[in-house]
C-alpha cells in the first residue's frame, strides 16, 4: 500500500472540515491567476468567503469526506465539475449573488497567445497613438480598415477581430496589446456551487437582473388581472374587484334607468341626449331659444372635429346607425324612468 503524506492527509481533513462550515461551497479555477491579482482577491474576500487553494486530488478527496460525514451524497456532485487548477471557495451568500460578486470583481487583462476571448474582440475605430510602420499592414492582414492619419494609425470602423471562444494568435496579441486593447478578464473563474442539495452551474446562475425583473412584473400583472376576472379576493386585488363590481353594477342600473344617487347624473345625462336627437327631427319653429342653442354648439363641435374626405361619407353612416341605437336605448330608459 503506497504512504501518504502527512501533509495530505491534514490538507484533506482541513479542506472537508472547511467545507462542512459552511452552507455554500463553490468550486473556483484559480489557474490563470498570477499570484498578486490572486492576493487582492483575496482581501476583496475577507468577511464574504473564504478560499483555499489546494490540488485537485485532495479537493476531491475532501468533498468525498465531507459528503459522507455529512450522509449528503449531493454535495459528492460537486466532484464532477473539479478541472483547471481549482480551490474551494465557501460562504454564507447564496450562489447567485457569489456569482455575481465574482463576475463583478474580474479585472482587464492584456491579450495572451493560445488564450480563448471570453467575448467577441472589437478594435474601435478612431485615431491610435500609433506611428506608421509594419503594424499596419499586419492590421490590414487581419481585416482591420487601418490607415495613415496627420501622421498616425486611424482605424476607420469598428472591427471584430475575433468571436467569443475562439484562440487569440501571436499576432493579433501583438495588434492589441500594442493598441492597448485589453480583452481578457483576471478573476477568479466560478465552476460550480453547491446549496442546500443543489449544484449551480455558471450557465444557471448569470441571469439578466433586468430581464427576470420585467418577467416578474409581468406575472405579477397577469395574476393581478386573473384574480380580478375570476373575483378572488386577495389584499392586492380586493379593491380592483369592488370597483369592478362597482362599475358592472352602476352600468346597468344607468340602462335599465334605476335611479340612484350614484347613476342619477349618467341616467339623466343619457336622457338629455336622447332629448337633443328627437329636437334635431323637429320643425325649427317648435324649439325654444336654449334647445336652438344647445343643437347650434353641437353642430360646431361635430364640425370641427377632423374628417378625412375618403372615409366622411363612411364615417356619416357610422354616425347615424350609432345614434339611431342611441336613442333606441335611450327611448327606452326614457320609458323605464316614467312607465
Amino acid at each position: 500500500m503506497a504512504h501518504v503524506a502527512e501533509w495530505k492527509k491534514k490538507e484533506v481533513e482541513e479542506l472537508a472540515k472547511l467545507i462542512k462550515s459552511y452552507p455554500v461551497v463553490a468550486l473556483v479555477d484559480v489557474a490563470d491567476v498570477p499570484a498578486y491579482p490572486l492576493s487582492k482577491m483575496r482581501e476583496s474576500l475577507r468577511g464574504k468567503a473564504v478560499l483555499r487553494v489546494s490540488r485537485n486530488t485532495l479537493i476531491e478527496l475532501a468533498i468525498k469526506k465531507a459528503a459522507q460525514e455529512l450522509n449528503n451524497p449531493d454535495l459528492e456532485k460537486l466532484v464532477d465539475h473539479i478541472q483547471g487548477g481549482a480551490g474551494i471557495l465557501v460562504t454564507e451568500m447564496n450562489p447567485f449573488k457569489l456569482y455575481k460578486f465574482l463576475e463583478e470583481s474580474k479585472k482587464p487583462a492584456p491579450a495572451k497567445p493560445g488564450v480563448p476571448a471570453p467575448r467577441d474582440i472589437v478594435v474601435p475605430a478612431g485615431p491610435t497613438p500609433l506611428s506608421p510602420g509594419p503594424l499596419v499592414g499586419e492590421m490590414q492582414a487581419l481585416g482591420i480598415p487601418a490607415r495613415i492619419e496627420k501622421g498616425k494609425v486611424s482605424i476607420q470602423k469598428d472591427t471584430v477581430v475575433l468571436k467569443a471562444g475562439e484562440i487569440i494568435t501571436p499576432q493579433l496579441a501583438n495588434i492589441l496589446n500594442q493598441l492597448g486593447i485589453e480583452p481578457l478578464e483576471v478573476g477568479l473563474k466560478l465552476l460550480a456551487a453547491y446549496e442546500d442539495g443543489i449544484v449551480y452551474t455558471p450557465e444557471v446562475l448569470a441571469i439578466d437582473e433586468e430581464q427576470y425583473i420585467s418577467m416578474i412584473q409581468q406575472a405579477y400583472m397577469h395574476a393581478f388581472n386573473l384574480s380580478v376576472n375570476v373575483a378572488y379576493p386577495t389584499k392586492q386585488t380586493i379593491e380592483a374587484i369592488i370597483q369592478k363590481a362597482f362599475l358592472g353594477a352602476k352600468n346597468v342600473a344607468v340602462e335599465a334607468g334605476y335611479i340612484t344617487k350614484e347613476t342619477a347624473g349618467d341616467i339623466l345625462g343619457k336622457a338629455f341626449r336622447v332629448a337633443l336627437l328627437i329636437a334635431q327631427e323637429l320643425p325649427e319653429e317648435l324649439l325654444d331659444e336654449k334647445t336652438k342653442e344647445l343643437l347650434n354648439q353641437q353642430a360646431q363641435v361635430i364640425a370641427a372635429q377632423p374628417q378625412p374626405a375618403e372615409k366622411a361619407e363612411e364615417k356619416v353612416e357610422e354616425e347615424e346607425e350609432e345614434e339611431e341605437k342611441e336613442e333606441e336605448e335611450a327611448l327606452a330608459g326614457l320609458g323605464a324612468l316614467f312607465g
